[in-house]
């Protein structure tokens, strides 16, 4: 029988991974086949290189499958890095951006990024980018805009001597 061959398969090999990658239900079914495959008497460092995954990651699944069964194989919460302001204060944080800069000491009569970053270095001590600054008016269900200037009522009898249309006279 003649073996079967894939067109460009280093280019879809990383595809699939991606999509493996995506969904938690199919990295959960990764490492379920990882553990099989070590169940049958591969090795971790051949299982890795069957799956494309580091060798350490294999040896991880297998410890926690054998500590928790199918449970350590389910991928666990992202904490992430811990917030830089505590609940209280972004409520203060809030609380404050509902009035204008001045009421707590700067120029400006609008909040934007840098005057918020600003304010918050003062107050907390806290050093956030403007870009995080102006997520923060999102998340408070604030959106950004740019002032715009007045325009002084124009004045009609003015306007007309000064048209430029031709045989209008004023």
């Amino acid at each position: 029988m003649k073996p079967l061959t894939i067109a460009d398969a280093a280019t879809l090999v990383l595809g699939l991974q991606d999509e493996i990658r995506r969904s938690e239900e199919s990295r959960y079914d990764h490492r379920l086949h990882g553990v099989l495959l070590v169940a049958q008497g591969l090795t971790c460092p051949e299982v890795s290189r069957l799956l494309g995954d580091a060798p350490r990651s294999v040896e991880y699944w297998v410890r926690h499958f054998e500590e928790r069964g199918l449970a350590g194989l389910v991928e666990g919460a992202r904490p992430g890095r811990p917030q830089r302001l505590s609940k209280a204060q972004l409520q203060e944080v809030e609380t404050v951006l509902r009035g204008a800069p001045s009421e707590v000491g700067l120029s400006g009569t609008l909040w934007d990024g840098k005057t918020l970053q600003v304010w918050l270095a003062r107050r907390y001590g806290v050093r956030l980018g403007v870009r995080q600054c102006q997520r923060r008016f999102r998340q408070f269900g604030f959106s950004l805009r740019k002032p715009r200037p007045l325009m002084a009522h124009a004045d009609p009898v003015l306007q007309k001597t000064h048209k430029k249309t031709p045989g209008v006279k004023p």
